[in-house]
């Protein structure tokens, strides 16, 4: 890859490896194995396989591999593991440094599957997490302590868009050698820039922006090369979290297109939330992109445009957000984002259910509360979609 080569560029070209046929489209190796010419050579490569050998797709896998070396210098970050899902890189990325008595600050505003990993997996077997408000800097000095192993959060956070400062976290975790894990899911990579903004590990759900288009799953870890190859590949080689030669290979096609689609989605959010705020239906409209937005300056500091997620609060409750959800012709119900077509979820039913109305509640997940991730359909077709719809909510 050329150094000099911008984003689009790399999006489309970065980590490509043609075979002696010299194919335009990346090649899908779909094989679990590798053949070896000699009991020699396989002995060799299990003592120590080269950059372009490979053992089991289980271990790497040439369609994987160039995956990885492409987003990787999309993110710019050294290096990047390949994962089965989203959750198999958070699990995967945070298991794979943890141990019994390790302590780990955490936001609280998270997607209800990272929870789980947070409450439930990692203090089954011995980890002590400390949640904190993810915007309240003074409460994140407060936690972390002289022991604390890991700080995680969602750079922007699922569903209320809460947004936390990256660099001023990272350089309250780094002075007690804490190392910085997030989920960037929510920004992009295509407006994310937060490695140089001091995050030591980013993760994302390729299920969402990367695909686009609502395919496969996946997802995938980035950082040092270090970390990358010498504490999460040895753990999620042997636990079997590695993504698909066929997902590696749909991700890639995501990629050719990842810049155009993401900043096309997010000039539609703006129009749409500029469009409904204020609408007598809701009792308030959150949108990173809105000057009202608790942290719309560092939004416009961290990754400039808001994104392509909107939360609206109806102000009739659940009642009223389920006659807003039913009324809509063109935005689907679903859980997924990040889709090419535009989807409405409601959290405290679906992907926060499981949390206590107390527990939702501290979380700002009311029962009125829907997230919608915008696609890419005509942005006018879409906000007369919505008015009508929340029309027919009142």
């Amino acid at each position: 890859m050329t150094e000099s080569w911008k984003s689009r560029t790399r999006q489309v070209h970065g980590g490509t490896r043609r075979s002696q046929w010299g194919e335009v489209s990346e090649a899908l190796f779909l094989t679990q194995g590798f053949v070896y010419d000699t009991a020699e050579a396989a002995q060799a490569r299990f003592e120590k396989a080269g950059a372009d050998e490979y053992i089991y797709a289980r271990y790497g896998n040439p369609t994987v591999a160039m995956f990885e070396t492409r987003i990787a210098g999309i993110e710019g970050a050294e290096d990047a593991f390949a994962t089965a899902s989203g959750m198999a890189a958070v699990s995967g990325a945070l298991t794979s440094m943890l141990r019994a008595g390790d302590h780990v600050v955490s936001a609280r505003a998270l997607f209800g599957s990272c929870l789980y990993v947070l409450e439930e997996v990692l203090t089954r077997f011995g980890v002590e997490v400390t949640f904190v408000d993810g915007t309240d800097l003074d409460q994140w000095r407060a936690a972390i302590r002289p022991d604390t192993r890991a700080v995680f959060f969602e750079t922007i956070s699922n569903p209320t868009l809460d947004v936390v400062d990256i660099a001023a976290v990272a350089e309250i975790a780094h002075a007690a050698g804490a190392t910085v894990i997030v989920d960037n899911v929510f920004a992009t990579p295509v407006f994310s820039r937060a490695i140089d903004q001091g995050a030591d590990v980013v993760i994302y759900s390729a299920t969402k922006h990367i695909d686009g288009q609502g395919r496969t799953l996946g997802g995938v870890i980035l950082g040092t090369r270090e970390f990358i190859r010498g504490t999460v590949e040895p753990y999620m080689k042997h636990t079997g979290g590695s993504l698909s030669p066929f997902n590696a290979w749909v991700m890639l096609k995501g990629l050719e297109t990842l810049d155009l689609r993401v900043r096309a989605q997010t000039d539609s959010a703006a129009t749409i939330a500029a469009a409904l705020d204020g609408h007598t239906a809701l009792a308030r409209l959150i949108y990173p992109g809105l000057p009202a937005h608790p942290q719309h300056d560092l939004v416009r500091r961290q990754m400039g445009p808001g994104g392509t997620i909107l939360a609206l609060d109806l102000a009739g409750g659940q009642a009223a957000a389920f006659r807003f959800l039913n009324a809509l012709d063109i935005v689907i119900i679903s859980n997924n984002l990040g889709d090419a077509k535009s989807i409405a979820t409601h959290p405290a039913t679906t992907t926060h259910q499981r949390l206590s109305p107390e527990r939702q509640a501290s979380l700002g997940i009311t029962p009125g509360l829907v997230r919608l991730s915008v696609g890419l359909e005509d942005p006018d077709d879409l906000v007369a979609d919505l008015q009508q719809a929340l029309d027919a909510a009142l």
